[in-house]
């Protein structure tokens, strides 16, 4: 009897520790070895204080992590698009464009694989925490084995922010009744700042917003959101400078912009009047030129064929061509909008002498565009096109409203994703994830806007932030032993743009379509796969491709026919990255079967 009362209370030992081990989120501080000298009286004993808390080298740079949602490649003019960007071209202008790299065709996940240096389905975000399904690639909960950078940088003495959109939080925890230790403030940061932590979209006008784990104030000036966004990143910084002026700070600025819906002040949407009215099809060849000028596509790319859901500009009607070009130029006034409310942050820091000796790694989009339904051809509405064209035409002056929920037509997102084909959804064509990115580091480097055109990934952000800032990753954070980041530093290609790439293998995957690009190629299964709202995501095939991509930049010549030993070579590498990754099941039909995210969706809709 007296054995079994000790084996129960053995187990219940071990199962007490592995609870509060699974359920803490502080910092990882075990309690030090004494290194002094203990004495009966005070002469006798030597004290010796043993450090309570990482303490960041002299010196040490900060950091800055800007994403913007939902945009293409060809948007803004930092990359050759039509879109002001003065910010933005700051950035790319004084630092380094990356014209290869890529992300996942969602945001969620891409968001998760950014913060963990790791692949998506690697920390269970195959898809969707809100839609997630009972095997590992796509539970949508963060392992703590996989810290993120947030977590990295606070052990090497960082104070962390972040503000914005952090969408890698299940539905089930995001309640009054926890856990909290999956939300931003569980995962490394110190104070968070943003929407509802498992939300992919919000409105910019009256956002409900959280701040750390507790639902914010409503503001009482009714500013837009990335307003709000930009002045608590900069109150953050501004109160940790005048606490302790060395310690550096991490900032995660991720708005909600440009995600739908497509909101913002008139004024921003009237500096645009009349500017898109050539529309979408001069839009595609006028940016093509201007990438080709900036360097930012190879000389010899071509503008590919036009999406199959998109009409051709001067097939429209007058009133389909007014409300097109209003919905544009109200998309242009948002996306100039974010680039001012981010240069604000920018001159703070250079007004407060932090920008010389700060990392900035501008991310142009978590995806590809957002394209419109197909069913229209114009906007992505549930009526008949004349019940779309008289309700828009009506409303024109109440686009970017609080009033308006707008995207754009599926022929602007084909146009801003220039010189690529498709969009966000689209795992297996550039068009959903290939995007810009800048790296910006003047006390390391001054780039001139030089490019570097290796290939390179999301998960590719953390490791280059880490060597550029001489930050180590710990064993063990948070008690949890890490596993290996997956991505690899970019460091190496800063002084020689002629270095041989580093990544170079990447698997993608979105509901059940694939592509693997490896040492130049790509090889992609579209599977015929449609978006949940019914866009045309590819080609309705069940086809394979396969792209030299060193010869083909935005996949024109499919050489699948010509090369099927290529083919089988790199559908054989996807198998394997597959199993290594936890990618498998494919599955292309969404609906949760996670029974606390169901319950949490009963309980919670009805107040929505």
């Amino acid at each position: 009897m007296m054995k079994k009362l000790v084996t129960v209370k053995i187990i219940l030992s071990i199962f007490c520790t592995l609870l509060l081990t699974n359920t803490t989120f502080a910092q990882y501080s075990p309690t030090p070895k004494f290194k002094g000298k203990i004495g009966k009286t005070i002469e006798e004993t030597q004290e010796r204080y043993a450090p309570v808390h990482p303490v960041a080298p002299e010196n040490a740079p900060n950091v800055v992590w800007i994403l913007i949602d939902d945009i293409g490649y060809g948007a803004t003019a930092a990359f050759g698009g039509l879109i002001e960007t003065p910010t933005f071209d700051r950035l790319a202008n004084n630092g380094l464009r990356y014209t290869n790299w890529h992300t996942t065709a969602f945001c969620a996940p891409t968001r998760a694989a950014l913060l963990t240096g790791r692949n998506p389905h690697s920390v269970h975000f195959g898809y969707f925490a809100s839609e997630s399904y009972g095997t590992p690639g796509y539970d949508g909960y963060l392992p703590f084995e996989k810290a993120t950078i947030a977590e990295v940088l606070r052990e090497n003495g960082y104070s962390t922010f972040a503000v914005g959109k952090y969408h890698v939080t299940s539905p089930s925890d995001v309640t009054a009744a926890g856990p909290f230790n999956r939300w931003p403030t569980g995962r490394g940061f110190d104070h968070y700042y943003g929407y509802k932590p498992s939300v992919g979209g919000a409105p910019q006008w009256n956002a409900v917003l959280y701040r750390d784990t507790q639902l914010a104030p409503k503001d009482p000036e009714g500013r837009h959101v990335t307003e709000l966004f930009a002045n608590e990143a900069i109150r953050y910084i501004d109160e940790l400078k005048k606490v302790d002026p060395e310690k550096p700070f991490f900032l995660y600025f991720a708005p909600g912009a440009t995600h739908t819906p497509h909101q913002v002040a008139v004024e921003w949407v009237d500096k645009y009047k009349g500017k898109f009215d050539k529309g979408w099809d001069w839009y595609r060849e006028t940016v093509l030129a201007r990438q080709k000028q900036l360097g930012v596509v190879p000389q010899n790319v071509e503008l590919p064929p036009q999406n199959p859901d998109v009409r051709p500009w001067d097939s429209l009607l007058d009133d389909e061509k007014t409300v097109a070009a209003r919905l544009m130029e109200n998309y242009a006034g948002f996306v100039s909008h974010t680039d001012y409310e981010i240069g604000r942050v920018i001159d703070y820091l250079e007004q407060t002498g932090e920008l010389e000796n700060t990392l900035i790694v501008l991310m142009i989009g978590d995806n590809g565009t957002m394209g419109a339904s197909p069913r229209d051809k114009l906007v992505n509405y549930t009526e008949t096109l004349p019940e779309v064209l008289a309700k828009q035409l009506k409303n024109l002056d109440s686009l970017g409203t609080a009033k308006s929920f707008p995207n754009y037509p599926g022929g602007w997102a084909a146009a801003t994703n220039t010189p690529f084909r498709y969009y966000k959804e689209n795992p297996s064509w550039e068009g959903g994830t290939h995007n810009a990115m800048v790296l910006y580091f003047p006390k390391k480097f001054q780039g001139n806007g030089e490019v570097r055109s290796q290939y390179s990934y999301v998960t590719d952000i953390m490791p280059t932030t880490l060597e550029l800032v001489n930050a180590k990753v710990p064993k063990i954070i948070h008690g949890y032993r890490q596993e290996p980041i997956e991505g690899i530093s970019l460091a190496y290609s800063i002084d020689h743009p002629e270095a041989p790439e580093r990544h170079t293998i990447q698997y993608h995957e979105t509901t059940g379509s694939y592509a693997l690009y490896k040492d130049g190629w790509k090889v992609a299964f579209p599977n015929g796969m449609k978006s949940p709202n019914g866009a045309i995501r590819e080609p309705d095939s069940n086809g394979v491709y396969l792209y030299n991509m060193r010869e083909d930049f935005n996949e024109i010549r499919n050489l699948a026919d010509k090369y099927p030993k290529k083919v089988k070579e790199l559908k054989k590498a996807f198998e394997k990255e597959a199993w290594k990754y936890n990618v498998y099941p494919l599955k292309n039909k969404w609906e949760t079967t996670n029974p606390y995210t169901i319950k949490y969706y009963k309980d919670n809709m009805p107040r929505f």
